[in-house]
């Protein structure tokens, strides 16, 4: 882009760009005094457990998806050795919280329910993006302004965090839900019971102390409940 604005054509390097780009490598162009003078690739090598992450994520029924500021090509290239199929690619820093809520809005139609993203980061450039996703996760190692931007922290910065976290937060809803059941139909049987609401048609009463007896064993219920997310055992445990 920058080469174009400059009115720089980097055309000769065609061929060289489109092979360092299905080799996962970015191409960079050098000029000088406005003539094109050379190529430069850069490329990222995959964190050892990013391929275990997304088939771990695919697993639990989330689709992964890549947005990145490199080349189709190499974006394509990368994401296909660690299985990931949907790929923004050539976003511009300004542009990942507009990718976002694209993504957002693929899910909306008359019989399809709103899409909800978790936004993955660490950079400063990732901040629009973390705030816009549903969730936003920001890696521990990560600038401050990520960390800031972010509903939660992966603290080691491990990206085998990122399944484990979406699993752990699952995993808490389902426990929240179990207890609010728990809580609503127990009141909703043994309040009327204590206030005497079955005593004239059944002769059903409970007596102070069962009552207090009972509220007891709710609370530890609900609490025991709650405790077993303890041993919680994540999908993917880290590598050493």
């Amino acid at each position: 882009r920058l080469m174009q604005k400059r009115g720089i054509d980097v055309s000769p390097f065609a061929a060289d760009a489109a092979r360092l780009g299905e080799q996962g490598r970015s191409p960079l162009y050098v000029a000088r005094d406005g003539r094109l003078a050379a190529i430069i690739a850069v490329a990222d090598a995959p964190k050892e457990a990013s391929a275990r992450a997304v088939a771990a994520l695919k697993a639990m029924g989330v689709a992964p998806a890549m947005i990145t500021g490199d080349g189709a090509a190499a974006a394509r290239a990368v994401a296909a050795q660690v299985g990931i199929a949907e790929v923004e690619a050539g976003v511009l820093p300004a542009q990942k919280a507009d990718a976002v809520a694209r993504l957002q809005g693929e899910g909306q139609g008359k019989d399809t329910a709103r899409r909800r993203v978790v936004f993955v980061g660490d950079g400063i450039n990732d901040a629009p993006a973390l705030a816009r996703a549903d969730v936003g996760l920001a890696m521990g190692d990560g600038t401050d302004v990520a960390i800031e931007s972010a509903d939660a922290v992966l603290i080691a910065g491990r990206i085998e965090g990122v399944p484990n976290a979406v699993a752990l937060g699952r995993a808490t809803m389902k426990n929240i839900r179990q207890n609010l059941i728990w809580a609503f139909g127990y009141n909703v049987v043994l309040i009327p019971l204590a206030a005497g609401v079955f005593y004239k048609p059944f002769g059903w009463t409970l007596s102070p102390m069962i009552a207090g007896l009972a509220m007891a064993l709710s609370s530890v219920s609900v609490v025991t409940n709650a405790l077993r997310l303890r041993g919680f055992a994540p999908p993917l445990p880290a590598l050493r």
